[in-house]
């Protein structure tokens, strides 16, 4: 079989579809000298604002500080409790810890991998405040539930769509369900900067201005400071950037899906867990994530053919040391447990083609054709891709 190199993402690809527009929009701003702010980042936000439906886009150098901004916006302090998924990256629950808040963790939906909204109020107390909705690998939350409960309980809810741009919730686009939400341009994300980056998006205009305080020294005009904030601004380089890869986007998330669906179709008949989308929402493929007993054996088998993958995540966040104050220990979320040591990320950009996923998966049928008949047991069947 011929070797081939497939990485978990392919930027280089990606920059030579468009470079002559990413290279124009760069020397656009060399040239302009708008560094900071400026003309970029103002059209940027108004952009995407409307590709969400909302009204006030704010950007931010991350998607950390973004969902940390949210937070000091709504007024949660030391002392206060924020509900979120134990199953997400870190950044989550830095958020809440930045402004001296208590991340309250809540297991992982066994399908989708995303907070399970029936476990949600059985962690719902006097001090919480909100609850941090993350739509993982870039399926949408069950919003719907989670709103609910925040209504019922006078909660905030707060959207972590870093993974997420542009993916549906029942015909709308999530980062409008909740008071505010998080996105992060982190290079690999469905819409990537070329450094950090990050925004707030948010329909309530206080909540806007105040985001925009603070990530500029908290002044509500040059040198005269009302609040205590911080430097934590999308540059115009980054902005300028983003501008020509959002009118891509709807696309790359297409093709994103073709590439999932062919993936499904290609190894639905091996012994590992695929995907399942709901079929209320979109799910525009941030992360493919497979699942499978032998998890290590299958990354180190894949990684000799050139095949490279990740893992999303390995450690839940309530074995993090940074979180063992919280006192959680072993078989407090099972799910998320047992998906941590199971749980692979395939390649997957817009840019993969049929042959490489072929290669992937002829790989992928080597593997489970060799090893030993115990190893395949325990296999859900009924996880599969629903259109």
């Amino acid at each position: 079989m011929q070797t081939m190199q497939i990485n978990l993402v392919d930027l280089n690809k990606q920059y030579n579809h468009i470079k002559p527009e990413i290279d124009e929009a760069i020397q656009r701003v060399i040239k302009s000298c708008s560094f900071i702010g400026g003309e970029e980042v103002c059209l940027f936000e108004e952009e995407f604002a409307d590709y969400c439906d909302a009204h006030y886009c704010v950007g931010v150098n991350s998607g950390t500080d973004a969902l940390k901004f949210i937070c000091k916006a709504l007024g949660i302090k030391e002392g206060d409790e924020v509900i979120l998924p134990v199953n997400t990256f870190i950044a989550t629950a830095l958020g809440v810890s930045s402004v001296g808040a208590i991340p309250v963790f809540v297991d992982c939906d066994y399908e989708t991998y995303n907070i399970d909204p029936e476990k949600i109020e059985e962690k719902i107390t006097s001090q919480t405040k909100a609850i941090i909705a993350v739509h993982l690998y870039g399926q949408p939350a069950e919003m719907d539930s989670i709103l609910e409960i925040a209504k019922k309980h006078n909660l905030y809810v707060i959207e972590d769509a870093c993974q997420a741009h542009g993916a549906f919730y029942k015909d709308q686009r999530v980062g409008t369900f909740g008071i505010a939400s998080a996105f992060s341009f982190y290079p690999g994300k469905n819409l990537g900067a070329y450094g950090d980056g990050g925004a707030v998006i948010t329909n309530e205009v206080s909540i806007a201005e105040k985001i925009n305080k603070l990530r500029e020294y908290g002044q509500k005009q040059k040198y005269v400071h009302t609040e205590k904030g911080t430097n934590s601004r999308l540059d115009g380089l980054q902005a300028a950037i983003l501008r020509v890869k959002l009118r891509y986007l709807d696309e790359w998330n297409d093709k994103r899906e073709e590439v999932a669906f062919y993936y499904c179709d290609s190894l639905k008949d091996l012994q590992i867990g695929l995907p399942k989308t709901r079929p209320d929402r979109s799910h525009v493929f941030h992360l493919f994530v497979i699942e499978t007993h032998n998890r290590d054996e299958l990354l180190q088998f894949l990684k000799q053919r050139e095949i490279f993958c990740g893992i999303h995540y390995p450690i839940p966040l309530h074995f993090q040391e940074a979180y063992k104050e919280l006192g959680y220990k072993a078989g407090d979320f099972p799910v998320s447990e047992r998906a941590s040591s199971r749980i692979l990320s395939l390649p997957i950009y817009p840019e993969l083609e049929k042959e490489e996923i072929s290669y992937v998966k002829n790989a992928l049928n080597e593997f489970f054709t060799k090893i030993p008949p115990l190893l395949k047991e325990g296999i859900r069947e009924d996880r599969k891709l629903v259109v």
